[in-house]
């Protein structure tokens, strides 16, 4: 599961090499992404394919294949990553006009990284029903 999930970070990362493991630790400057905020539990960083003014992911640093997976597992972690989207939402400021949270769970919703992250979206209206 892991070596799937480093090939599917290169693609949204754009990087030919740079894994999990190294994902996990990763520090502003350590590779060439726009890392927005990070902390001891979660990294997160501007999307290179972004499908809004603002369109940050947010990944904790621990490995869970989804959301629900996440959930399951650590509470704790789960709010931590709430709480950093929150975060970037308010440095970014959209957090007063508002943004959306989204966290593509399976492949059926569209899910191609299977490392939990969610994407902070806003910056623009957003339409419903989204996809």
């Amino acid at each position: 599961e892991i070596e799937d999930a480093d090939v599917e970070l290169n693609t949204i990362l754009g990087h030919a090499k740079i894994s999990l493991a190294d994902l996990i630790n990763l520090k502003p400057g350590d590779i060439p992404a726009d890392v927005v905020h990070a902390d001891d539990d979660v990294v997160a960083f501007r999307d290179l394919n972004p499908q809004a003014p603002v369109h940050v992911l947010v990944i904790p640093r621990a490995h869970y294949a989804n959301a629900g997976e996440l959930a399951a597992a650590d509470e704790h972690l789960t709010a931590r990553v709430l709480a950093a989207a929150a975060s970037v939402a308010r440095q970014e400021g959209i957090s007063d006009a508002g943004y959306r949270l989204v966290a593509n769970t399976g492949d059926d919703a569209g899910q191609s990284v299977h490392h939990v992250h969610v994407h902070v979206l806003g910056g623009r209206s957003l339409t419903w029903p989204p996809g």
